[in-house]
């Protein structure tokens, strides 16, 4: 799956949302504020997020945020001990996002078709709960 194959599901399938590109990084948002995104697809380190390696030539890391049972399904607890092992910079592997796991952020770098299979009931929840989030507003 490249970028773009990305973006066009997540705008095709999960209608009524907006994307903004910044800085070479895609922010996808349910409602007009542009406040909070539901996902994201980032494509090279900064200072503070570096695990990844994501300034390897190609790779860019797909982030939901997911609900949290979900994401205790997925990982369990959102802890120190469930996301100390996990390498971050592993490619087409689901995981916790190495900054914002314990807020039920959800990662996968360079997904194939595969894997993005899985991811795409997590975008799914993820837009519904930035929707009802607005909508509770």
């Amino acid at each position: 799956m490249t970028e773009d194959d990305i973006t066009r599901h997540i705008i095709d399938s999960l209608g009524g949302g907006q994307f903004v590109v910044a800085d070479d990084n895609t922010f996808f948002f349910h409602g007009a504020d542009n406040k909070f995104p539901f996902a994201t697809i980032v494509t090279k380190d900064d200072d503070f997020d570096s695990a990844s390696k994501l300034n390897r030539l190609g790779v860019f890391r797909l982030n939901v945020g997911v609900g949290k049972e979900t994401f205790r399904a997925l990982f369990g607890e959102p802890d120190e001990a469930s996301i100390a092992n996990v390498d971050y910079a592993a490619l087409d592997t689901l995981m916790p996002h190495p900054m914002y796991g314990k807020m039920h952020w959800v990662s996968v770098i360079n997904p194939s078709s595969k894997t993005f299979e899985k991811v795409k009931p997590l975008l799914t929840e993820a837009r519904s709960l930035a929707a009802a989030r607005d909508k509770s507003k």
